[in-house]
């Protein structure tokens, strides 16, 4: 006869191994679901009266006292890499969630240019793309940044947006890292074009504008000496296909030479890489700037308020990834461009190859394009 035991709780008896040991009791499952927990950071089980969390996000004292705070003006649990702090909070006394942020009198939703949040990474690594986008034409308002951070912001702290001096009437938004999936899919990059859009933003028409992509240098290896091999392929690729990409980019000669200058070619990816680091350029502003320590950043591409293009070139941007990760040196120097863009396949990277052909590119026939925005 199987042993009977009493919960620790309820003082129920049941089979001494349908009952659950927490802190020092017994107890049966149905009083372990009620009265107990599971912090969300670490997954130690807790009391129920000891959640130092929310409801919908239980975390135990030690998780919240190490990573979490709260919104000073309504209450909202707060991860600290969300918090927002004012300017003159000196000692970051004062957290505020997003929205009560945004909506402060004295709190600007526009960050100086040099801000750098610390980052949020969303969807499965290690590869992620950080985007920034420029926008014009409809003023550096207040009201406009707190409109398009609604928009943006509704489900997620997917964006922040950063004053840019290269523009003449506009600022730029910047999305925290994501995967390619989670760009595509989760932030809303639809809403977000048509309320720039409705506000009298331009990005591509402005003429001023770039879209701007980091990628995490971690996805290109393990080690640095590896990162190095396949940034160098990728170097290498954006010379020997400059023509081709220098129409993918919408951008002008003029405009590349000015804020996306290429390296020049050479007959290895090595030296590329190697001219690259020893600072014989123009700086960051060049196609794939080298100078961040943890991403790569590709600044070729004209600023767009079309999704399918923003779509397109970070799709495109994962292909040239892949390559440089897969291919050795010898093979990435043979690939021809119609070899590259031939084993693009439209049901994996739908937008890509609708842009391609838009733009001349693929090896299909070319289809009509909507206007750039």
């Amino acid at each position: 006869m199987k042993e009977e035991r009493t919960c620790g709780l309820c003082g129920e008896s049941y089979p001494g191994e349908d009952l659950y040991p927490f802190d020092g009791l017994e107890l049966c499952a149905h009083c372990l679901d009620e009265r107990t927990l599971l912090c969300r950071h670490c997954g130690e089980r807790i009391w129920e009266e000891d959640n130092a969390g929310s409801s919908e996000v239980p975390i135990c004292q030690r998780c919240y006292d190490d990573h979490y705070t709260n919104c000073c003006r309504c209450g909202t649990l707060l991860h600290e890499s969300q918090a927002y702090y004012a300017e003159d909070d000196d000692y970051d006394e004062s957290p505020y969630c997003s929205g009560c942020f945004h909506t402060l009198s004295d709190a600007s939703p526009i960050h100086d240019y040099y801000y750098k949040p610390k980052p949020v990474f969303y969807g499965t690594g290690p590869r992620f793309f950080g985007v920034e986008l420029e926008i014009d034409g409809a003023g550096e308002l207040k009201k406009h940044a707190r409109s398009l951070l609604e928009v943006g912001n509704q489900e997620g702290e997917y964006l922040y947006i950063k004053h840019d001096g290269s523009l003449d009437d506009g600022m730029e938004l910047v999305t925290h890292p994501a995967s390619l999936d989670y760009q595509l899919h989760h932030v809303p990059w639809a809403k977000l074009c048509g309320k720039a859009v409705s506000l009298g933003y331009l990005s591509h028409q402005a003429n001023t504008c770039g879209l701007h992509v980091h990628v995490s240098r971690s996805a290109f290896g393990a080690e640095s000496w590896e990162q190095d091999l396949a940034i160098a392929r990728v170097l290498y690729f954006f010379e020997k296909h400059w023509e081709e990409l220098l129409k993918f980019s919408r951008r002008t000669p003029r405009q590349l030479e000015r804020w996306a200058a290429r390296y020049g070619y050479k007959e290895q990816p090595m030296e590329i890489l190697d001219y690259a680091k020893k600072g014989y350029h123009g700086g960051r502003y060049t196609c794939v700037n080298l100078q961040n320590p943890g991403t790569v950043e590709f600044r070729m591409f004209r600023g767009t308020l079309k999704v399918n293009t923003i779509f397109a070139t970070l799709e495109m941007l994962n292909c040239i990834c892949d390559a440089a990760i897969f291919l050795s040196d010898d093979e990435m120097k043979s690939l021809a461009w119609t070899t590259f863009v031939s084993g693009i396949q439209a049901d994996q990277y739908p937008e890509l190859v609708q842009y391609l052909k838009e733009r001349r590119l693929y090896v299909n026939e070319p289809v009509e394009s909507e206007v750039e925005a």
